[in-house]
């Protein structure tokens, strides 16, 4: 399996190469070349498995280059910290069935794929004799992930970027109580779509990401996506197993594209995905996109979800390579135009292509709410607020002809003041945020400002 660039100027990279370039060389995101497809035997033979072993299974199937005894270590090490024996279980309550992606050790769903990383750059480090400066941008989850994925590890330094006061008091608590010497906070006065610009301009600049080695842990990463792909195939299995559906539908609360990105990937493997509902908050640029064409940046509005308050959606670059045919040359173009305008505009032709792809529907602060509320008093099951805007779009978007599954981003103890507001009493808190208010705390507040991260980063590397 080799990998290429969306902008078309990288290619034939391997799994290797690809996980430590992470943004490609020329400003595009990392792909690879083909996708492979499963028939219905082959799909049907995954059900049966165990999360460990379908995960080695499926991102075998894109890695040539790491013998499959060290890949298998590398996975079984990295859910041997979740907290559930299925590490990623499936419940059902009141009609839809919730695949819970909360079960590791920051709660959250970018652990599936964070703890993987963390171990799998760690592999490549030791057995290249080099050290690694990563580098990172988070509305909330993606930042205390990364750090649960590399923190101690050896020759890996970690620099992440929040939007200061605008993630939730238990996300900024399970970055900053983090205070092993590889891992630097950085709270940038402004928000994540500028922490994420940073990231890019300073991946962008060539000569400093050589010189300081970065590496990027954002889902700009392929390994990221291929992480998260594993479990749309379980959830599969398990509600197959439930209700021996022929198809399914899922819901995803979406800001960055790219857990959705990773549905798209499975359903182009063969996985019988009737619909992809993609689920936003007020930050609705993205489901503007699929309802309207209208796919033009406005400005970030703060939410009870609020690592979905994103504007400037990472992976949606991915999706657009195939929606272009894979042509790299229209997507250097639109991108282009993108970073010009603000705006991108679709023939009818395309968008008749998205719709095909998605349904889509913006869920606000009073329905998020209310759907907590609602769904609470009716099963006793708390959901966060993430988990909400994707409930509700899989209420009024599913036709019930087939399950649909809604991703549970999130333990719903990391937004407890939104909780609260829905049904007046916080959600149990897990052990694991036992005490952590009182735990000491290390942080740097900076101007939102990229040649500052550039020096404080040229300052802190070792």
């Amino acid at each position: 399996m080799k990998y290429m660039s969306t902008r078309g100027r990288i290619r034939s990279l391997s799994f290797k190469d690809a996980v430590m370039m992470g943004l490609a060389d020329d400003g595009g995101l990392l792909l690879p070349e083909s996708i492979p497809t499963l028939t219905p035997g082959d799909i049907a033979a995954l059900e049966k498995l165990a999360y460990p072993e379908l995960a080695f299974q499926l991102i075998s199937k894109f890695v040539g280059d790491i013998p499959s005894v060290d890949l298998k270590d590398l996975i079984d090490r990295s859910y041997a910290s979740f907290t559930h024996p299925d590490i990623t279980p499936v419940v059902h309550h009141d009609g839809v069935h919730i695949l819970e992606l909360f079960h590791g050790p920051t709660l959250a769903f970018k652990d599936v794929a964070l703890q993987f990383l963390g171990n799998l750059f760690e592999y490549l480090l030791k057995e290249r004799g080099e050290k690694m400066n990563i580098l990172g941008a988070t509305s909330g989850d993606t930042g205390s992930a990364a750090i649960y994925g590399v923190r101690g590890k050896e020759n890996i330094n970690i620099f992440i970027l929040h939007p200061h006061q605008k993630v939730s008091p238990i996300q900024e608590l399970q970055m900053t109580t983090v205070t092993d010497p590889n891992v630097f906070n950085l709270a940038i006065r402004g928000t994540f779509d500028d922490g994420q610009r940073i990231v890019k301009e300073i991946f962008g600049d060539l000569s400093f990401k050589s010189e300081y080695s970065l590496g990027a842990v954002n889902s700009i990463n392929w390994a990221r996506v291929l992480a998260q792909v594993v479990y749309y195939f379980y959830a599969w299995g398990r509600v197959r197993k439930q209700t021996d559906c022929r198809q399914i539908c899922f819901s995803v609360p979406t800001g960055n594209f790219g857990d959705i990105f990773a549905g798209f990937i499975a359903k182009k493997m063969g996985l019988p995905i009737r619909h992809l509902i993609l689920a936003t908050n007020e930050n609705n640029i993205l489901s503007r996109f699929v309802t309207r064409g209208d796919y033009s940046i406005s400005d970030v509005v703060q939410t009870f979800s609020p690592s979905m308050d994103i504007q400037l959606a990472s992976n949606f670059e991915r999706y657009l390579y195939y929606l272009y045919d894979c042509q790299s040359g229209r997507v250097r173009e639109a991108m282009a135009q993108f970073s010009a305008s603000g705006r991108l505009s679709f023939s009818e032709a395309e968008l008749a292509r998205v719709t095909g792809d998605f349904l889509a529907l913006s869920v606000d602060g009073e329905q998020t709410l209310a759907t907590i509320r609602d769904f609470h008093a009716r099963t006793g099951y708390v959901l966060d607020p993430h988990t909400a805007v994707g409930v509700r779009a899989a209420k009024e978007l599913s036709d019930g002809e087939v399950p649909v599954v809604c991703l549970a981003t999130a333990h719903p103890a990391k937004f407890g003041d939104a909780v609260k507001q829905a049904i007046g009493s916080a959600p149990d808190m897990p052990p694991s945020l036992a005490g952590i208010e009182s735990r000491e705390k290390r942080c740097e507040v900076i101007d939102a400002d990229t040649a500052t991260v550039k020096s404080y980063l040229t300052g802190h590397s070792r």
